[in-house]
């Protein structure tokens, strides 16, 4: 997502970096192709105007003109102009209450059930909630069954009502078991509608009467565009909805949704989906979306995400192995496990200043460490733990290989790779590991 965007913007402030003097002239023309870019992106043509305005009047009020840097210096306010347009700052859930209610809403296949599920596992992982998620989708076939199976995978218990084809009343029970058995939060799976549904609109309008929730979240599919706004107003005059949920985030899509929903609808976009995987899911914050849209990366978001995957303890071991020369096999699968829990390798490394624009034609996929994981599963326990005993034992290697279902190669390969990484890593931590440690 953003990058034709993040291209046409970095190639239209580029003029402004150079050495050439700045005016009022280039900053305008600057400007009339950044405005040319963000309505080519799909945003809303008001919100494009207003944002190029309000940048103009900014830059020329701090002096770009004269500054020391222009170029720089308009970046800058171009950066912020892009913050505030989508909110500012992150904005909380509310999730006050015992139990806490959520409502999702949206349109039919724009991802209400999947992503009731992973705001489900982000309250269990992340603030130690107890969620309970209510299956209110009694029309679309299989509904039911979907989010059984998705509370199942992340541990979540869903409450069903078999028969009960009478949404709100589920709900309202579903609200009086949350309260019975010690459940922190509620989140109401709806059904999908059309804006233009008017008995299914009616219905999700009495479930809010009914459970007068705490949130009311909007999700939306960013890949729709500017329809995708269109639909989220026409929703929030009906349910006066709190925040937005933006789903494939990850996709091809050209970013309109995300930058002018905000302003269109005056409520904030709380969280966006970045993949399929359960954890693929994130709280919104508007100047780290900024620093990705100008290329800047957003490393704060990328060491957040290995924070919540590598434990403290755990990793004080590992650098004692390491110090060692004891880094096995068991430790380098067990690495590899954690960094795919941090998401889609190509989000990651869209994450890293600079390193996003160099692999944006490079299809990364989630399965590259596949072959390698195969390899070692192919492994004795005996072998993990020693990998000194692979060194030197053809047999050993041609069993792996043919157990792994890779050419010989590239076993040899990857033990070659590991070995080098092996004695790295000995020598950064027997670098810095301190006096005490080494012993």
């Amino acid at each position: 997502m953003f990058e034709n965007l993040s291209e046409r913007l970095e190639r239209s402030l580029k003029i402004l970096k150079g050495e050439g003097k700045i005016t009022e002239v280039n900053v305008a023309e600057t400007l009339k192709d950044v405005r040319k870019a963000l309505l080519d992106a799909d945003v809303n043509y008001k919100v494009a105007k207003q944002f190029t305005d309000a940048v103009k009047e900014k830059a020329l009020g701090m002096n770009v003109l004269t500054s020391v840097r222009p170029g720089q210096l308009m970046v800058k306010v171009v950066h912020d102009e892009l913050a505030k347009l989508m909110g500012g700052e992150a904005t909380d859930i509310d999730i006050k209450g015992h139990p806490a209610v959520i409502l999702m809403a949206g349109l039919q296949g724009s991802g209400k059930t999947t992503f009731s599920a992973k705001l489900a596992n982000l309250l269990k992982n992340k603030r130690a909630k107890k969620p309970l998620l209510a299956a209110c989708d009694v029309y679309r076939p299989a509904a039911i069954d979907q989010i059984m199976v998705l509370g199942e995978q992340i541990g979540v218990t869903v409450y069903t009502e078999p028969g009960n084809n009478k949404p709100v009343e589920i709900a309202v029970n579903a609200i009086r078991e949350a309260r019975a058995k010690g459940f922190d939060v509620v989140i109401i799976d709806t059904a999908g509608r059309l804006a233009i549904d008017e008995m299914m609109m009616q219905e999700i309008t009495a479930i809010k009467e009914a459970v007068n929730p705490n949130e009311i979240l909007f999700v939306v599919d960013s890949m729709t565009g500017q329809d995708a706004v269109n639909t989220a107003r026409e929703f929030n005059e009906r349910l006066d909805f709190s925040g937005v949920i933006l789903t494939k985030l990850d996709g091809d899509t050209r970013g309109g949704a995300a930058l002018s929903i905000r302003t269109v609808v005056d409520k904030p976009i709380k969280f966006v989906g970045t993949g399929e995987k359960m954890e693929a899911f994130d709280v919104f914050h508007p100047d780290r979306m900024a620093d990705r849209i100008l290329g800047m990366g957003d490393i704060v978001s990328f060491v957040e995400r290995a924070q919540e995957q590598f434990d403290e303890e755990q990793a004080k071991r590992l650098q004692k192995k390491i110090g060692k020369g004891k880094f096995d096999f068991n430790d380098f699968l067990e690495q590899i496990g954690q960094i795919k829990k941090m998401g889609s390798m190509k989000d990651l490394m869209s994450m890293i200043p600079g390193v996003g624009k160099a692999l944006k034609d490079i299809d990364i996929s989630d399965d590259a460490f596949k072959g390698i994981e195969a390899m070692i599963h192919s492994m004795t326990p005996q072998e993990r733990t020693n990998p000194e005993l692979l060194d030197k034992s053809q047999s050993r290697r041609n069993r792996i290989a043919k157990g792994s279902g890779v050419p010989l190669q590239e076993v040899n390969r990857m033990l070659k790779q590991f070995e080098q990484t092996r004695k790295m890593m000995k020598n950064v931590a027997g670098a810095k590991l301190p006096n005490l440690m080494r012993r």
